[in-house]
């Protein structure tokens, strides 16, 4: 699948797989911005690009997995590019003093683009009945 996309600025990074196998595409911070002036503080990163989603199709920002050796926490927890989205990819993660951070130059973050479903609800008076029935956080186990 091919997906059109915009650099912003010359040291913008194309997105691409580490690995033949692996589902989400690397990015590449380009600029970093640090607010800690009230209680929301926060690492933003600008990764320099812009994509144009397909409709049907919706992009999905995780953290990577060195994340775990940073402290910092993503936000939104799930970053959601919509394809009516045009705009730079950003990343913002909560500030905590003395924390480690990416530079500039680092990969901080991944994407997924994938197809959704199209939901439209109906209402209802009664759900079917399951084992799990209304059952909520830990209720299927440790």
């Amino acid at each position: 699948m091919k997906v059109k996309i915009k650099k912003l600025v010359p040291e913008a990074v194309i997105p691409s797989y580490a690995n033949s196998g692996d589902a989400g595409l690397d990015l590449v911070a380009t600029w970093i911005t640090v607010e800690d002036h009230n209680k929301y503080g926060y690492f933003e990163y600008g990764t320099g690009i812009c994509v144009e989603i397909p409709e049907g199709y919706v992009g999905l920002i995780f953290p990577r997995s060195s994340i775990s050796k940073t402290g910092m926490l993503l936000t939104n927890s799930v970053g959601v590019i919509d394809s009516g989205y045009r705009g730079e990819i950003k990343f913002r993660f909560k500030y905590i003093s003395g924390t480690n951070s990416y530079n500039v130059g680092d990969k901080v973050g991944q994407m997924i683009i994938i197809p959704y479903p199209k939901i439209e609800f109906e209402e209802a008076d009664e759900l079917t009945e399951t084992q799990r029935g209304d059952g909520g956080f830990g209720s299927t186990g440790n």
